[in-house]
């Protein structure tokens, strides 16, 4: 019996080369709450392709996924799995490389393996209880420690009705860091944040869905940074928004962007 740990991985990359498949082919896309947020038959049958691996090996495990009828949230107690089968569908309708196929596992809550795969850049990044890799090779959070030269990702999406919020966190970040990025998939900006390419992502909105954050968060974590709400508690789906970082100004960030967003 292979481990939860290969088969999210080999899951994970199996749903991630079907998805590439279909990047940058005519598409049927659909919307869900608005606008702005799709759906695609490649985003459902990506996920279908994760669980179909998943309940072969472990039929009794949960599964939680942002696409169909899955568990839309984590269960306090057992395994369960948390798949977002393309995390940036406006990217990958768009031809925008910009996404990831993202598979974690939690025991209790608690994450134990996550991997996120962006096939269209070549890049995959895994999370264990020995560290943080991509492509295979150790990566780290970065080293900086002025704030003013810190490029902060921001993450998940923005509506409307954040345009205040939004104008907020564009000053905050102005003025007391470096730079602003906006990729459109956090699972990625987080992926950067464990990889020392940013030095933090941060995000305002209330109970961030898990399958946008949490293999994110648990990369960040094992390569040496630091997750909480905006409140400064340990992250999880159920708090306030999220700030990952490199550690070494982590206060001065949340403080920031909570100040700016309230």
């Amino acid at each position: 019996m292979p481990s939860r740990e290969t088969i999210a991985i080999d899951a994970a990359c199996d749903a991630a080369d079907y998805a590439q498949r279909h990047f940058r082919t005519a598409l049927a896309v659909e919307r869900k709450s608005g606008k702005t947020d799709l759906v695609t038959d490649v985003d459902r049958m990506t996920q279908r392709r994760v669980m179909s691996t998943v309940e072969e090996y472990f039929p009794d495990d949960g599964i939680v996924g942002e696409e169909g009828d899955e568990r839309g949230s984590v269960p306090e107690r057992g395994v369960a799995w948390i798949v977002d089968p393309i995390d940036g569908t406006g990217n990958f309708v768009r031809g925008i490389p910009q996404w990831v196929t993202s598979v974690a596992v939690v025991r209790d809550g608690e994450p134990t393996s996550s991997v996120n795969v962006a096939p269209a850049l070549g890049e995959r990044y895994r999370a264990t209880a020995d560290g943080a890799t991509r492509n295979g090779q150790r990566i780290a959070v970065s080293r900086r420690s002025d704030p003013e030269t810190f490029l902060v990702g921001a993450t998940l999406r923005w509506a409307a009705a954040d345009s205040a919020a939004v104008g907020a966190l564009a000053r905050a970040v102005v003025d007391r860091f470096g730079e602003l990025r906006r990729f459109g998939s956090a699972q990625l900006t987080l992926s950067l944040v464990a990889s020392g390419a940013l030095d933090a992502a941060v995000a305002f909105s209330p109970r961030p869905n898990a399958w946008d954050t949490v293999a994110g968060a648990h990369l960040v974590e094992r390569a040496g940074g630091t997750v909480t709400d905006l409140d400064g508690d340990r992250f999880t789906p159920d708090g306030r928004g999220i700030v990952a970082s490199n550690g070494t100004a982590h206060d001065e960030v949340r403080s920031a962007i909570s100040e700016a967003v309230e």
